[in-house]
């Protein structure tokens, strides 16, 4: 049991309570999530609002998504819900010392759960809050096609091929993106998701809304990130898709959702890498430049494999 004051007022954990404290990571609004513990053998995860834009969100999706998964999650064992962001914070079980180094078996196994809450029906998820995380496909692919003389000139510097590229915007021209809408996670990068004792635990749910089913699995397969390397081969991108496909409830066209989702891989890559050439560019850089550059260099790759798969 925690204590009742194990959280002061203003939303800042009670040392006087705690024996032991571990920063985790810091979130965009600069508030650390942490483990602390009670006794040596007893520890929780403290997180606190991290991005002032999700308040309130997690709890909604363990509240009211959840339930209807088997324990694949960390559980929520106490919360607060306030209109000042700061006072917010939940304290979720602790699954220990977690592992995101990328591996074949988790992805494939992530794979299979992704295609699992995609075939849950949508009409039992009611109000399902939508994160504002990135902007949507359709504005994606509308800035993609929009810079596309820009992004054609960088080719030689990207070491990136005409001919692939020129598909893709063909393509994109031609193709609308099935409508099918899933429940998503939103955010399922390397670091959301690990193996605990040969299990899988997937965490950090506050981005759950309904998407494309091609939104969660390019975060899983292609979404590069700078904290959480990656290497993703041709045959295994193949792999994963397939595993998906064999485990989905739902009517699909293999080989149209195969081409879709190679065109939305690369088209999220081409934005992806705008994206990147900012964050080099800035002044002031959130992550190191040494973990940009390979975040780019990984970007690239799955734009080519994508590219050159159309």
């Amino acid at each position: 049991m925690l204590p009742a004051n194990i959280v002061l007022e203003n939303g800042v954990l009670n040392d006087a309570l705690i024996l032991k404290r571990e920063f985790l990571y810091q979130g965009m609004n600069g508030r650390f999530v942490e483990r602390f513990f009670l006794s040596p053998a007893v520890s929780f995860i403290f997180k606190p609002l991290t991005n002032n834009g999700q308040l309130g969100r997690e709890v909604w999706v363990h509240q009211h998504i959840l339930p209807q998964f088997p324990a694949i999650y960390p559980k929520i064992i106490s919360y607060r819900i306030s209109e000042q962001p700061e006072w917010n914070w939940m304290i979720v079980e602790d699954l220990g010392a977690l592992n995101h180094d990328f591996s074949e078996k988790s992805a494939l196994e992530v794979s299979k759960w992704v295609a699992w809450w995609h075939s849950l029906p949508i009409e039992k998820i009611k109000d399902v809050p939508i994160p504002n995380l990135k902007p949507q496909m359709d504005t994606i692919a509308a800035e993609v096609g929009c810079s596309k003389d820009a992004f054609l000139q960088r080719l030689p510097a990207l070491g990136l091929d005409r001919q692939p590229i020129e598909q893709v915007y063909t393509l994109l021209g031609k193709i609308n993106f099935s409508t099918r809408l899933v429940l998503s996670h939103g955010d399922l990068h390397l670091g959301n998701f690990s193996l605990v004792d040969n299990q899988l635990k997937i965490l950090d749910w506050e981005h759950s809304h309904l998407n494309s089913p091609y939104w969660d699995l390019y975060h899983l397969i292609d979404m590069s990130h700078p904290l959480f390397p990656k290497q993703v081969t041709s045959e295994l991108r193949q792999q994963i898709l397939e595993i998906y496909l064999n485990q989905v409830d739902f009517e699909v066209e293999r080989d149209l959702f195969m081409k879709e989702y190679y065109l939305f891989s690369a088209v999220f890559s081409m934005w992806m890498i705008g994206l990147i050439e900012k964050d080099l560019q800035a002044k002031e850089r959130k992550w190191p430049e040494e973990q940009l550059h390979r975040q780019m260099k990984e970007t690239i790759v799955s734009l080519k494999q994508c590219a050159e798969a159309l």
